[in-house]
């Protein structure tokens, strides 16, 4: 009897969380308008959370196209086939590293952020004030903090791309001694415009929406207490990072096994 008990609250309670989920986001989207109403809060969220992480997104983009580069060249070498270096990093990037680990560097670096501030502003009584002066604190604090994540990774992920495969010519060109010609043209012959850049700017927007929505939901629903902001990001960061690799896997079946 205690283990059906237990079953029947486990069912309840993860219903119950979808669907408060579900009603989170619809009250997002309802909100919505008020982006082109009051661009200026959509502006500010895309600096803070955008702009601020393009250095960041830089820097492990670079690392990441230089590791691509050194184990690829190792590999390829000994068939030799190391003129095709540039054309597997950029087919590595832009269809699966570029969205997944924009999307996790951004749910690190600025979902946390979301949800520690949105938190805070609970446990601090300054969403109850709002609601009592008669403002919609999800116009003022959701809907823009959510459209900025959405527009901000797909946006993160291509800045990302670039700089992988500057990391990769750096290591294959400059430093292995491949023909530049020939590195530069495995790129622009091999990856498609529709099949590889396309599916990897729609994965992107779609995790830029997970990412966003999950982090402001957890700083939403938490506890007016210290340790329920502190619950707050840690639960945006493993969720978010979850979220984005289960949804990946679904996506690279849709995208890329036909």
């Amino acid at each position: 009897m205690i283990t059906i008990s237990k079953i029947i609250y486990w069912i309840y309670r993860t219903t119950s969380n979808i669907g408060r989920f579900v009603c989170f986001f619809i009250k997002i989207l309802s909100c919505s308008s008020v982006i082109f109403q009051r661009p200026k809060l959509l502006i500010k969220q895309i600096f803070v959370l955008g702009n601020k992480s393009i250095l960041i997104t830089v820097i492990s983009g670079l690392f990441i196209g230089c590791i691509l580069g050194l184990q690829g060249y190792c590999i390829l070498n000994k068939y030799k086939a190391e003129d095709v270096l540039g054309f597997t990093i950029a087919l590595a990037l832009v269809r699966e590293l570029s969205p997944v680990v924009t999307a996790m560097v951004f749910i690190g670096r600025a979902g946390t952020s979301m949800a520690a501030e949105t938190a805070f502003m609970k446990a601090e009584e300054q969403i109850i004030a709002m609601e009592i002066m008669a403002i919609n604190p999800a116009k003022i604090i959701l809907a823009p903090r959510f459209w900025a994540g959405t527009i901000s990774v797909p946006l993160l992920s291509l800045i990302f791309s670039v700089s992988g495969i500057i990391g990769g010519w750096i290591i294959g060109v400059i430093i292995s001694g491949i023909d530049q010609g020939v590195f530069w043209s495995q790129i622009q012959y091999g990856i498609s415009l529709k099949n590889d850049i396309l599916n990897g700017l729609i994965k992107s927007i779609i995790f830029g929406i997970v990412a966003s929505l999950i982090s402001l939901y957890e700083g939403w629903e938490s506890r007016s207490t210290p340790e329920g902001v502190s619950e707050s990001i840690t639960n945006s960061v493993v969720n978010g990072y979850l979220s984005v690799l289960a949804i990946n896997f679904l996506l690279t079946i849709i995208m890329f096994t036909k």
